[in-house]
């Protein structure tokens, strides 16, 4: 079978398939459109986030038999169109849900603690200790929306506080040891915290909007390790404005797609953008939640074990 990767990832991917068997193509420069014109010749395919693999880039892939995804999600591929022509899907989730938990609660702590409002105004001259009191995480309930891999990872991560952990999914009887699943109304009712661990759907697009967060009865912290496009910027800005959300920490931002770079040189730049990075009481990362030395090992590791399984 004849794989061909459209993006670098950790060598032990390409070694590991070569050892198996498989022959390994690279292309990591040509357009979309290149790569189609030549897609027939090739078996399978592994790819991150280069592009997305619609209807016609399928019928050109007349010989495939599966698409690896080397991440958590598969939302920039047109899967039921895919399982249809029999093209096997695999992700990644198993292989960076550590690496989500950890950074997820790392944001919660730093936003409690103030750590990076302190940071900056110690390296200022600033000693401002009564400004920079901070909060226990110990007694308060933390809400999940999603508990899959992401989500129960970042429970497990939590049983050293002594906290109240609860989950809200569209699956029925996934909680466990570590959390309890309950109705959305009784995760606003208690929340504290919200964390966010949800694929890209219909269900989750702008799912973050106003009337979902006026429906929290306390105000409430907001993490989202997820998918920048689940929350509405500007609403969350509102509620961060009001209290009602009284910090955020957005490792994923729904401009992200676009490019990101090009926020700071236009003149355009979002409004709720430019609050959120004036703002004391967001921290921003560059969807890095999964993105760590060990996790790029653990990806390419799932995604191995699973080819390994489907087709040896």
């Amino acid at each position: 079978m004849k794989i061909l990767h459209l993006d670098s990832n950790h060598p032990l991917l390409l070694n590991q398939l070569n050892d198996l068997g498989f022959t390994n193509y690279e292309d990591y420069t040509s357009s979309k459109s290149e790569i189609e014109a030549k897609i027939s010749e090739y078996d399978g395919i592994i790819i991150r986030s280069r592009f997305t693999i619609d209807k016609q880039f399928l019928d050109a892939a007349t010989k495939l038999k599966f698409i690896g995804r080397v991440g958590a999600g598969l939302e920039n591929i047109d899967c039921s169109y895919a399982e249809n022509k029999g093209v096997y899907l695999i992700s990644a989730p198993e292989g960076n849900r550590n690496a989500v938990g950890e950074h997820a609660l790392g944001m919660l702590l730093s936003l409690f603690n103030k750590l990076n409002k302190a940071d900056k105004e110690v390296r200022q001259g600033k000693w401002l200790r009564e400004a920079n009191r901070g909060l226990e995480l110990d007694g308060k309930t933390v809400g999940l929306i999603g508990y899959g891999n992401m989500g129960k990872a970042f429970a497990k991560k939590l049983r050293g506080f002594d906290v109240e952990v609860i989950c809200y999914d569209i699956k029925a009887n996934v909680g466990d040891e570590n959390c309890k699943q309950v109705s959305l109304e009784e995760l606003q009712d208690k929340a504290d915290v919200l964390s966010l661990h949800t694929p890209q759907t219909p269900l989750t697009l702008n799912m973050v909007n106003s009337e979902f967060i006026n429906k929290f009865k306390k105000p409430f912290w907001l993490i989202n390790t997820a998918r920048g496009k689940s929350v509405v910027t500007e609403d969350l800005v509102k509620a961060l404005d009001s209290g009602k959300v009284l910090g955020a920490g957005l490792d994923v931002l729904e401009y992200e797609k676009s490019s990101f770079e090009n926020l700071f040189t236009s003149d355009d730049m979002p409004k709720a953008f430019q609050y959120l990075i004036a703002s004391e009481h967001v921290l921003l990362s560059p969807h890095v939640a999964g993105w760590t030395i060990e996790s790029n090992i653990k990806l390419a590791q799932t995604i191995v074990d699973k080819i390994k399984t489907k087709f040896c």
